[in-house]
């Protein structure tokens, strides 16, 4: 049991890597509390899961920064502590050309991915340097260490993410607290297939077709699972996970080069 006796907040945790991460805490002794929109579907999660009292929900947006700053602070009346915490909520918003993109759906993409990262982590920091020991993981992206047409405003967000990682690591790196990001290649989750067909169309293709051209420039030659996000995540919430701070870990299948 990697993370007995530990509480982990994860921000949209409800679905995709977000709920594969959960699973995979709970499986190692972690309590753990998850914010995303949807109530209802949060509800059924939380049966599926069937991990009783050790796992909460608390809904929220993590767009808005009285939401994401009331969830770390609800998961600590509801557990005692966030020992880690995991900024999964983010997604690439509207798909246009720079010429195109408002700033409505660029400020929206920031805040989501980069904003919401930002919040949940300084609210969640401060007792976890107090303690002597804390986690924090960021989900970011392939996309946050290269970039592609009409995706610009979400790999602007996560090449963000990145620097802040890196950066928020150096500050706390003696008091015992690791910073780290994991930046998954593709991975077909709902919101994928929800979503997919629209961005596939923007890039003028099939989703197929998109599909397969991600796969082809990773190494393998086929998509990641949630399953391997998930393992990362768990290596670096442990004790095992010490000594890995400030890194962009890829789970990409070797398309990044770095």
């Amino acid at each position: 049991m990697k993370l007995d006796n530990q509480v982990a907040a994860i921000t949209g945790g409800t679905a995709g890597i977000g709920r594969a991460i959960a699973e995979a805490f709970l499986a190692e002794g972690a309590s753990v509390t998850l914010m995303a929109r949807n109530q209802d579907k949060a509800a059924q999660v939380l049966l599926e899961i069937d991990a009783g009292d050790r796992c909460a929900y608390i809904a929220g947006d993590a767009t808005l920064q009285s939401d994401v700053e009331r969830f770390v602070d609800g998961s600590v009346e509801r557990f005692g502590k966030v020992d880690i915490l995991v900024n999964n909520a983010g997604g690439a918003g509207e798909l246009q050309p720079v010429a195109d993109l408002p700033d409505d759906a660029w400020d929206l993409v920031m805040k989501w991915n980069l904003y919401s990262t930002f919040w949940a982590s300084r609210r969640a920091v401060k007792p976890m340097i107090e303690r002597g020991w804390g986690r924090i993981i960021n989900i970011s992206s392939t996309e946050g260490k290269l970039g592609k047409p009409v995706l610009t405003a979400y790999s602007a967000a996560k090449h963000a993410v990145n620097g802040f990682t890196k950066s928020m690591a150096k500050e706390v790196a003696m008091s015992g607290v690791t910073v780290n990001a994991i930046c998954p290649g593709l991975v077909i989750t709902d919101i994928i297939r929800d979503n997919g067909p629209r961005t596939a169309e923007a890039m003028g293709m099939t989703f197929d077709e998109m599909v397969d051209l991600f796969a082809q420039e990773s190494a393998i030659k086929r998509p990641n699972t949630v399953e391997e996000v998930a393992a990362v995540a768990v290596l670096l919430a442990s004790e095992a996970g010490a000594g890995i701070t400030g890194g962009t870990l890829s789970v990409d299948g070797g398309t990044a080069p770095y």
